[in-house]
């Protein structure tokens, strides 16, 4: 059992859910984010070294996503220090099918701490509290993903998996590849939504140019526009439409399906237009 977890990103949708599952183990826990004190900046690596001090453990999360340019090797740098200031364990929230997330796994494993990585697929909760909330309340979900099955991960599940290889040496060396348990276009997605809410709730299938176009005109900077059109590009054809056995295997149960998400999301009216 180790004396101290670090868990960046401790408010983000997967650390909000690590941090109480952690405490119930009796560990110690501390979060680092730009919030903290000591802050934890991926873009500021002089902060790094005070928020390692003392964790024999740490659960890593790239901020803003896995998949941007840059990240691996920020993960490479920050795990080489992770273990020079004597961090043993490393858990990387990783996602599928994405070269810069590849590159940080190859990283982390070449680290020399024990590792164990959790590639995940599209999160479930991005409906309700990522990027895809106000499209819902709007009634219109206009995405560039065609008619492409994903297979949406819940968070709730994710953190199951991220605090058992935190806490129980069986998950080490392992990579869990983990998705929901069936494959749903956004058009599906919509349709339960709309059915759980009683609302009119639909997906609009667009262009890649046409979505950065509406984005940059709500106020999303060109350049964060560009990034997720690079995102979407290289996830969003396809290759991810299959399900894996992950959640399986770590947690010996089978993960959430879609349908319970959203209704116990609708009870919460979360998805209620202002």
């Amino acid at each position: 059992m180790t004396r101290e977890i670090l868990v960046l990103q401790p408010n983000g949708r997967t650390g909000r859910r690590i941090v109480p599952r952690l405490l119930a183990h009796d560990v110690a826990v501390r979060g680092a984010s730009r919030t903290t004190t000591p802050p934890f900046d991926w873009r500021e690596p002089r902060t790094w070294h005070a928020a390692l001090a003392g964790a024999d453990a740490a659960y890593v999360v790239y901020s803003p996503d896995i998949a941007f340019p840059g990240a691996a090797d920020a993960i490479g740098a920050f795990t080489e220090l992770a273990v020079r200031c004597g961090v043993g364990r490393l858990v990387l929230l990783s996602g599928r099918g994405e070269h810069e997330a590849e590159r940080a796994e190859d990283l982390l494993r070449d680290s020399g701490a024990d590792w164990t990585i959790v590639r995940a697929a599209w999160f479930t909760q991005n409906f309700s509290e990522g990027f895809l909330l106000d499209a819902v309340r709007s009634g219109v979900i206009a995405l560039p993903a065609g008619d492409i099955p994903e297979p949406f991960v819940d968070v709730d599940d994710i953190a199951d998996v991220v605090v058992a290889a935190l806490t129980d040496d069986r998950h080490t060396g392992q990579l869990y590849e983990v998705t929901g348990p069936r494959l749903l276009t956004f058009a599906d997605t919509a349709l339960e939504i709309a059915r759980a809410t009683g609302r009119d709730v639909r997906y609009l299938p667009v262009t890649m140019d046409a979505y950065r176009e509406g984005a940059v005109a709500a106020g999303v900077p060109p350049a964060s526009a560009d990034l997720l059109i690079g995102l979407f590009t290289e996830t969003l054809d396809g290759h991810n439409a299959r399900l894996t056995d992950g959640i399986e295997r770590a947690l010996g149960r089978a993960p959430r399906d879609f349908s319970d998400y959203v209704k116990a999301t609708a009870q919460t009216d979360v998805w209620t237009p202002a």
